[in-house]
């Protein structure tokens, strides 16, 4: 098990380091100056150099790439700009600030977001995709089929928009989405995000639905189940032991990559809420040539999908004794 988790976060490591590079790399292939974009729209020549100096962009590509890499872990020092700790993700040209300093004040946020969301949408879409492989060809078999079509067809926006204008402005049902901290205010915390919480799990509950039901049709059809059943076990114990416990790799799949996702920022969600989180700070430095911020967004993004994807591959081995074996 240590074996394999280690080469899972050997080769997680160096697609991060892969993924960097491109990055960065991308970074220069912008064609605005990022010197001129930190200095100003008017900007003598001598104060454009200082920038660049500053900024350790006199020097060669590598060598920057090389100082980049190394502010992630051990901070870096910029000249008339002051220290950046580790892990320096670089300034960012319109706040004047590290950007990492910027991605924490905005973390909370997008983790909220996706965290409540993904617990909504993960246990009903299970729930959905049991119930209706258990009820193969009746009614609620074709309403969950239904429902799932309608909600992978809907978008994000459209949704987000109907519910705000229905829910919110005219019933009073719901607040008005916003972000309050968790350990200040719970109540409204969660009355806050509650709107966006529903319309990120209408859209994803319906391909948990889909899966979950395709797979445990096909795993009550397998002979180890038919063996359990004639052995006399109820069933309930039949599907949660053995039809259920093989459903649950491929749904763990496009879970871990989904929560990456929305980790590295729920970009449409948090503009049609107006919530001020990663999504929406990659939106405003695409407006504002903000390039270090965008770049660590980016990085931040990567690196979210690449964790989830170790976490996933370490649940793999705990749901199937297989995977350790091998």
């Amino acid at each position: 098990m240590l074996r394999f988790l280690t080469r899972r976060a050997v080769g997680a490591a160096v697609i991060l380091l892969i993924i960097s590079a491109v990055t960065f790399f991308l970074f220069y292939a912008i064609p605005a100056d990022p010197a001129r974009l930190f200095c100003g729209k008017v900007c003598p020549p001598a104060l454009l150099e200082q920038a660049r100096h500053n900024l350790g962009m006199d020097q060669p590509l590598m060598v920057q790439f090389v100082q980049w890499v190394a502010g992630i872990f051990v901070g870096r020092e910029y000249e008339g700009l002051g220290y950046c700790a580790a892990p320096c993700l670089g300034y960012s040209f319109v706040n004047r600030a590290p950007v990492f300093e910027t991605i924490i004040d905005r973390l909370p946020v997008t983790v909220s977001l996706t965290i409540g969301a993904a617990i909504v949408f993960l246990l009903f879409g299970v729930a959905m995709g049991v119930i209706a492989a258990l009820r193969q060809g009746k009614p609620l078999d074709k309403i969950a089929s239904v429902a799932s079509l309608i909600g992978a067809s809907a978008q994000i926006y459209f949704v987000g928009t109907l519910m705000m204008y229905f829910f919110v402005y005219q019933a009073r049902v719901f607040s008005q989405p916003k972000y309050y901290p968790i350990t200040e205010e719970p109540l409204k915390w969660f009355s806050g995000l509650l709107l966006p919480w529903l319309v990120l799990a209408m859209i994803f509950t319906a391909n948990y639905t889909r899966m979950t039901r395709s797979t445990m049709v096909e795993n009550l059809a397998e002979d180890y189940v038919r063996t359990a059943r004639a052995k006399g076990m109820s069933g309930a114990s039949v599907t949660m032991r053995f039809a259920l416990r093989g459903t649950l790799t491929p749904i763990i799949t496009i879970f871990g990559v989904d929560l990456g996702t929305l980790i590295g920022g729920a970009i449409i969600t948090e503009t049609t809420f107006g919530l001020q989180g990663i999504g929406r700070l990659s939106i405003n430095a695409v407006f504002d040539s903000d390039l270090p911020t965008l770049m660590a967004v980016v990085l931040v993004a990567a690196g979210a999908i690449v964790i989830m994807s170790v976490v996933v591959d370490a649940l793999y081995a705990v749901i199937d004794p297989r995977v350790r074996l091998s």
